[in-house]
């Protein structure tokens, strides 16, 4: 199937040329021609399956077609994402695909000086993306108008409500008229998101590219059981025996990335950290300095790498099992995209055995384990509960910590949810 056959005009398909882009991907086959016929849609796809694309490009062909207002300052198509990155990620799809275009877009998210956004929106934009907080801000301000939205684009649904979005959401969905097209976007699923596509969507056509709650099958996972105290060393034993390039490495606090960035420093590799307290200006560059291969380990926390898109990352290293087994699968799906192999490694110690148990029930496979002989872990260790702080405690390979193992992680996504 060519891109010619999905209903694109010729502005559409001279910027899909310029980028080298022939065929379709499966959700692009599927959600193009859906929502050029004005449906709402359901989609569940992964990560690095071309969804950006397939909601941005028939977007801007249906903004052919809305006549024009009175309301100059109006907009007509409202994109909400949860993180900085996946604004700025979306924002730049919605440049390069409407270069030929006449539309105005503008990237609203918080962390950065608010004066800016307000005279970008005070010239007038067609589109907006932004994030539920900083959108609300505007909003307050009476520095945006919403009254005549024709498109609502939710992208990662299923993280925004992880953070604790929600509320904004509805906030935001009171504001829009009634009489607009709504697409909905979510690497998984769960009752949240069943409960908010029955309030927000109109009959809508559910499209997926991939088994629900599943992992890509061009990743190749592996577990490596190891002591935890031990963890920093074996990681850096398979990024200099394995002569990788560029890693992504996961830890679950942001205390934890910068220690860990600090100590492969240290060691002679060139390392990064990016999280929540991090600038924008801060995480941009990492972000940047890591594609062009100035930086050989990106070191992130799971909200600060939403949005990371980078085709050809070789590997994904779990440094620490995300407590939420819905985490692992969007971890891992940065790496195996646009049709390239990736191998996703978990360094696993006594304490994380629960969480593992977990993310192998979701994914319905158990991971295949690789024992290393020089980093067997001891027998004689305990699991501890594990402190979500990040404090380890005693010479143990165990944590200590008052918080109950399966205790809830919602408060604090929803504080760093403040922040963004």
């Amino acid at each position: 199937m060519s891109f010619t056959t999905l209903g694109l005009s010729e502005p559409l398909l001279k910027a899909i040329k310029d980028q080298g882009y022939t065929e379709p991907t499966p959700i692009q086959q599927q959600a193009i021609p859906v929502i050029l016929s004005k449906r709402d849609i359901l989609a569940g796809a992964q990560t690095g399956t071309g969804k950006t694309a397939g909601f941005t490009l028939p977007l801007l062909e249906l903004l052919t077609k809305v006549k024009p207002t009175r309301n100059k300052y109006a907009v007509k198509a409202l994109i909400l994402t949860p993180t900085r990155e996946l604004a700025a990620q979306v924002g730049e799809s919605v440049d390069t695909y409407g270069k030929y275009l006449p539309y105005k877009s503008a990237v609203i998210f918080g962390g950065v000086k608010i004066n800016p956004q307000i005279a970008q929106l005070r010239k007038g934009v067609d589109i907006v993306i932004a994030t539920p907080g900083r959108l609300l801000d505007l909003i307050s301000q009476d520095c945006i108008d919403l009254k005549e939205v024709k498109f609502l684009v939710l992208d990662e649904a299923d993280r925004m409500l992880d953070m604790g979005f929600i509320n904004d959401i509805k906030k935001v969905l009171v504001l829009l008229p009634k009489d607009r097209q709504n697409l909905l976007f979510s690497a998984t699923y769960s009752d949240e998101i069943k409960r908010l596509s029955e309030t927000l969507l109109n009959s809508p056509v559910l499209i997926e590219v991939a088994r629900r709650n599943t992992a890509s099958e061009s990743v190749k996972q592996a577990v490596y059981p190891v002591d935890c105290t031990r963890k920093k060393e074996l990681l850096l034993h398979l990024i200099v025996d394995g002569k990788w390039k560029q890693v992504l490495v996961f830890t679950r606090t942001k205390h934890g990335a910068n220690r860990l960035s600090a100590q492969l420093e240290k060691d002679g590799i060139t390392s990064v950290a990016i999280h929540g307290n991090k600038s924008q200006n801060a995480r941009t560059k990492a972000l940047a300095d890591f594609k062009a291969g100035e930086v050989r380990v990106l070191v992130a926390t799971d909200i600060a790498a939403r949005g990371i898109d980078i085709d050809q990352l070789p590997h994904v290293v779990n440094f620490e099992l995300p407590n939420v087994p819905e985490d692992y699968v969007h971890r891992i799906g940065r790496t195996g995209r646009a049709g390239n192999e990736g191998e996703a490694i978990s360094l696993v110690c006594v304490d994380e055995h629960e969480y593992l148990a977990n993310i192998e029930k979701l994914i319905k496979k158990d991971i295949p384990k690789v024992w290393l002989k020089a980093f067997k872990p001891d027998p004689a260790i305990k699991a501890e509960p594990i402190n979500q702080g990040g404090n380890r405690g005693g010479n143990r390979g165990g944590n200590r910590s008052s918080r109950p193992r399966n205790s809830s992680p919602q408060s604090s996504s929803k504080d760093s949810s403040k922040r963004r």
